[in-house]
């Protein structure tokens, strides 16, 4: 088995208060998807958001989630500590931006699935979490493209976050 190319990605400014806040609702949310997704399995429904959103959770966390514990105890610890921000550098997969990519675009269609009120007690993202999630997951794609790192302050200031 060969070692995959491995990419640096550099956060900088990852507002830990916004990335606690967004991992609390993720949570939530994939518990719920959890159990609706098992119970689509036993009624034999294929092609939902929650299946399709717990199946590429499971498939990343299977293939990536090495590459990522040193950082989410490093953003555990920052928030104990009370840390307003925290830079982080992931040694990561270049085939990471792929994965990054079609995580955002089932969030995306989870919150449009939260927003039906089907089913679920967790809301929509609200919109400063969806746009933390939307930054910290396109900084893997722009950086594994070549581009140099984009701050979450300068990138909060563009969205006006």
């Amino acid at each position: 088995m060969t070692t995959p190319e491995l990419a640096c990605v550099r956060m900088q400014g990852v507002p830990v208060r916004l990335w606690q806040l967004s991992q609390e609702h993720s949570d939530e949310l994939l518990r719920e998807f959890m159990l609706i997704a098992a119970e689509r399995r036993r009624s034999h429904s294929d092609h939902d958001v929650p299946q399709r959103l717990t199946a590429l959770i499971d498939e990343l966390n299977s293939q990536y989630a090495g590459f990522s514990e040193a950082n989410e105890g490093l953003l555990g610890d920052a928030a104990a500590a009370g840390l307003d921000s925290i830079d982080l550098v992931y040694e990561i997969p270049a085939a990471v931006a792929d994965a990054a990519t079609r995580l955002g675009d089932l969030l995306d269609a989870a919150d449009d699935y939260c927003r039906r009120g089907e089913h679920l007690l967790t809301l929509a993202t609200p919109a400063p979490q969806v746009a933390f999630r939307r930054w910290f997951l396109n900084e893997f794609v722009r950086q594994i493209a070549g581009e140099p790192p984009l701050p979450w302050p300068d990138y909060a200031e563009q969205v006006r976050i």
